[in-house]
């Protein structure tokens, strides 16, 4: 029992003092892979949420789906999806939760965080002070946790602000920018009419809906929106649809998003009920009888507040032109995303999103305070322009960016370094390769072998893939719209293809043969050689030949334009960095097969040629001669783990079924870790919520392989694995002149690959 006595001094709290190398502020995406990312890397962290549950936006108090490069596979950006931590989450959400609970995905995120021990969690837990030991350095943060009445001291080296909008940088000082900047602030030709796109984009507030098998009333509250008309969009609201897919309910862009939150979540309250009671009452939704109201968001989603300066400014010339930056760590290609000011109450639709041809570098100096000397920032915060921050702050962008910041604040602590001294090019160059290790895939840069045993191995497989045909299935796909196969071509060579049509009646096929302007883009903007093909009635076999080949080593696009009047025939057969796309339309991002451009906006216009989900999506049937001989063994020390010009994997034929690897050494060899890097198909977007998806195991990914020394003991073995990167710690070191690894292959459609293997 505890009984105390009136006490005429005020009481305190209880206070704990916590001291660590890196204090992450936020528990977002970003800050949640900054925390595990350097945890990882072997410094102690202590990681700071304001909330219940992690995950921010992603998180099931607010239920946005994650997104990043892929962009709802509704861009050019084939293999796209963000790698390292942020993949590993997710492919753990697509294995446990593909359905997308998002209550599911809170828990993914706690397990993520709560298993590494060199992470120390504070939920619940609010940063309100921020103490500064010199004027450019912070020393602590105070923070206060309101369900266990203490109030912390943390101490750290370096901080990372995660926060959204800021609240140690602000506090500390560091310049910021909230709004949008002028034409001529950054020459950015897209930079807003602030009347009608206002200054900053505006919240988002959802509900979800439930069946319940008979009919539910639905009285509105007092502070629902009444008149639905002044929503000019009504017409949108679809009883079919809930969550994420009314991201156009925002409000805001008007306001101080910061200062104004609660304003703005009252009117999203207001706007939910009243879209609600619309569709429950106007008669309009018979339908919905039975439908309740399940949940509704009780905290609005934010898209952007203060943006801190950094050491560079991210402007919309690096999106738009695809720029090199030497101390890249992470490519975004999320559209530059605006809103209207007025949000759901504008007349105009609810955003305007233009692409890039393909995915663009993020330079460090992006995540790095340019006044405080041991701060980074991470999340929608980053140092960017208005128009630029319109696509690096999506949620898949920014937990990559905090993977980077995870990874240089070990680098920084190890080193005794700050973070602008990672700058320096040999610095640099570390951060880049230890990112490349965990699967950040930086552009133009490989993973290097120098301390890879297996560089120094004799390798042997049991096939590879030669890749002469991809067999008929049965399955045929009108040409209602263009269609193209993705194939690996080699510079300068001439191709001839084989293909099953049928025609209607007599017509002519016309046949493109395009590639890429740049040769690591997939925007088919270059036509290298065309064909007419007369086709008869009826089902045929037509052969093509191309007189042209392409300018460089990369993806071709046997390209088959629109006729009504023909089919082609499809294949099962599905390989790694193989895909057929299409140009027709994804209304989730905006895309109607083509993006024409504002004039004199920076932005180019161009054709969309997207894939299909699986379990669409199928490959084109075809003969190919020559060959393509793109999938040896040597892709293995490639040190690349996607698509770039070329698969990068090494596959095996597509009929063996007892795939094996054999790394011989000339002298026995002290082995203390392999890490294997298999194909998860890059290409698909894994949405955290709601969507859903056909598999909880990406089709391509080996599921059960063997690893075995000399002797032939087995010294590692997995069963159901899901994840893109296996990382094996061996318990012991073990001294071996040989390794077999032997992988299982129970697909018949699809062969076995791996794209890299380190072993140390």
């Amino acid at each position: 029992m505890i009984k105390e006595d009136f006490n005429q001094d005020k009481r305190n709290l209880k206070k704990l003092t916590l001291t660590t190398n890196l204090v992450v502020v936020g528990g977002g995406l970003s800050g949640v892979c900054a925390a595990i990312a350097a945890a990882r890397a072997g410094i102690k962290v202590v990681l700071i949420q304001d909330r219940p549950v992690l995950g921010g936006n992603a998180s099931s108090e607010v239920r946005l789906w994650v997104l990043g490069a892929t962009s709802h596979m509704g861009s050019n950006n084939r293999w796209s999806r963000e790698g390292g931590i942020i993949d590993e989450i997710l492919l753990e959400n697509l294995y446990k939760n593909k359905e997308g609970n998002p209550v599911i995905f809170d828990t993914i995120l706690l397990d993520k965080v709560q298993q590494e021990s060199n992470i120390q969690l504070l939920l619940n837990t609010s940063v309100y002070e921020t103490i500064k030991s010199e004027k450019n350095r912070v020393s602590a943060v105070l923070a206060f946790n309101s369900q266990n009445s203490i109030r912390y001291e943390i101490a750290g080296t370096l901080f990372c602000d995660a926060s959204g909008d800021g609240i140690v940088a602000y506090q500390a000082g560091a310049a910021y920018r909230m709004g949008a900047e002028d034409k001529l602030e950054y020459n950015e030709k897209f930079a807003p009419d602030t009347s009608e796109y206002g200054e900053l984009l505006g919240h988002s507030l959802y509900f979800y809906t439930k069946n319940v098998g008979n009919p539910i009333k639905y009285v509105a509250p007092s502070y629902a929106l009444k008149d639905i008309k002044k929503i000019p969009r009504f017409g949108n609201i679809n009883s079919g649809q809930h969550g994420c897919k009314f991201w156009w309910l925002e409000y805001g862009g008007r306001l101080d998003t910061i200062h104004d939150t609660e304003k703005i979540k009252w009117e999203l309250w207001s706007i939910v009920c009243g879209v609600w009671d619309y569709i429950k009452n106007s008669g309009k939704f018979p339908e919905a009888d039975n439908l309740t109201l399940e949940w509704v968001g009780t905290i609005p989603g934010k898209r952007e507040s203060r943006r801190f300066v950094g050491l560079y400014t991210l402007v919309q010339q690096d999106i738009m032109e695809q720029r090199h930056h030497d101390d890249a760590v992470l490519f975004g290609g999320w559209a530059i995303d605006l809103h209207p000011a007025d949000g759901v109450y504008s007349e105009k639709g609810g955003c305007i999103q233009y692409h890039s041809k393909g995915v663009y570098e993020i330079p460090y100096r992006c995540f790095v305070s340019k006044d405080i000397e041991n701060l980074f920032f991470a999340g929608r915060n980053i140092s960017s322009s208005h128009v630029a921050h319109g696509s690096s702050r999506v949620m898949a962008t920014s937990a990559f960016g905090g993977q980077a910041v995870g990874i240089a604040a070990a680098q920084c602590i190890k080193k005794g370094l700050k973070p602008k001294d990672i700058i320096d090019i040999k610095e640099i160059k570390e951060l880049q390769q230890q990112l490349n290790i965990i699967g950040q895939s930086i552009p133009n840069t490989r993973i290097e072998n120098q301390n890879n045993l297996l560089a120094s191995a004799n390798i042997s497989v049991s096939s590879e893939l030669i890749l002469d045909r991809i067999r008929e299935a049965g399955i045929w796909i009108n040409l209602d719209y263009s269609v193209a196969q993705m194939l690996p071509l080699k510079k300068g060579q001439c191709y001839s293809f084989e293909i099953q049509v049928d025609a209607a009646e007599e017509t002519i096929l016309e046949v493109e043969l395009r590639c890429s302007s740049k040769i690591n883009n997939y925007t088919p903007d270059i036509v290298v050689d065309k064909l007419s093909i007369e086709l008869v009635e009826g089902k045929q076999s037509i052969k093509l030949i191309f007189n042209k080949g392409l300018p460089n080593d990369q993806y071709g696009f046997l390209t088959f334009l629109k006729n009504d009047k023909a089919k082609i025939e499809m294949s099962e057969d599905r390989f790694s960095g193989i895909v057929s796309v299409f140009n027709k339309f994804n209304y989730a991002v905006n895309n109607n097969g083509a993006q024409i451009a504002p004039p004199d906006s920076g932005i180019e216009s161009f054709e969309f040629w997207c894939p299909d989900r699986r379990p669409q999506g199928h490959n084109i049937a075809m003969k190919i001669v020559p060959a393509l001989k793109t999938f040896g063994k040597e892709n293995l020390l490639e040190g690349l783990i996607r698509p770039t010009n070329q698969p990068n994997a090494w596959a095996s034929d597509i009929s063996d079924k007892e795939v094996c690897m054999s790394v011989l050494w000339e002298s026995e060899k002290e082995i203390n870790s392999i890490t294997l890097y298999f194909d998860t198909d890059y290409d698909h977007a894994l949405e955290s919520v709601q969507m859903g998806h056909p598999e909880n195991i990406i089709p391509f990914c080996v599921q059960n392989y063997r690893i075995k020394d000399q002797t032939g003991n087995i010294i590692y073995e997995k069963i159901e694995n899901y994840q893109t990167i296996n990382v094996i710690k061996l318990g012991e070191k073990i001294k071996t002149s040989s390794i077999t690894i032997e992988l299982d292959n129970p697909q018949i459609n699809i062969p076995v690959s791996v794209y890299y293997i380190t072993i140390n």
